[in-house]
């Protein structure tokens, strides 16, 4: 069996945080298709990636976070414009141009939640969100973090309700069925059941 070849990235949109390309490809009986792909990466980066053999840099840090004084499960309630709706999330954040993982932490921490980052246990890098449609990778990073919930430092765009969760609390989210990302979904059952190694 022949393994799919790409052969050419065109740009379809390009914004300042998501771009979408058409990427030709032949599949694996050599026949021409066409994919869409979208991607938080530029068409040099990528063609970079694809045809040359380049490195691949995270995108973004998704936080699994637990709230020193209380023991809770640092969540967000963010109103998402795909969704025209509010959804429970991880907090979460872009890498900027000169970060790496470690150091968006402490940034996106602050900004959606208000609090303060203590210590990081660990981190597992290059997950991938939705294969199907999109290249963007999050490095899942683990922490203890202090002090009181605020919105303060929120930018414009964001309409997001930071949230320490207990165990009991994360049940009544889970049996709620009210809209849930699913990698939070997979943390609050990690939570709930004790397995969380932070």
């Amino acid at each position: 069996m022949q393994t799919p070849k790409m052969e050419k990235l065109t740009p379809l949109a390009e914004t300042r945080y998501l771009n979408m390309y058409d990427a030709a490809y032949k599949n694996r009986k050599g026949e021409p298709k066409h994919w869409m792909i979208a991607s938080r990466k530029t068409q040099a980066d990528l063609e970079g990636i694809y045809f040359h053999g380049g490195e691949e840099k995270t995108d973004a840090v998704v936080l699994v976070a637990i709230h020193e004084e209380t023991q809770k499960l640092v969540l967000i309630r963010q109103f998402r414009m795909p969704l025209n709706d509010f959804i429970y999330e991880l907090p979460a954040g872009l890498i900027d141009p000169g970060e790496d993982a470690l150091s968006t932490v402490g940034r996106e921490l602050k900004e959606e939640t208000g609090l303060t980052l203590v210590n990081m246990t660990h981190m597992q890098d290059k997950l991938y969100l939705s294969a199907g449609m999109t290249d963007e990778s999050v490095a899942l990073m683990y922490c203890t973090c202090t002090g009181n919930l605020s919105t303060a430092y929120l930018e414009a765009d964001e309409t997001i309700e930071p949230l320490l969760v207990s165990k009991e609390e994360a049940k009544c989210i889970l049996a709620s069925g009210t809209k849930l990302d699913i990698k939070t979904y997979l943390v609050i059952q990690q939570f709930i059941q004790g397995c969380l190694a932070i």
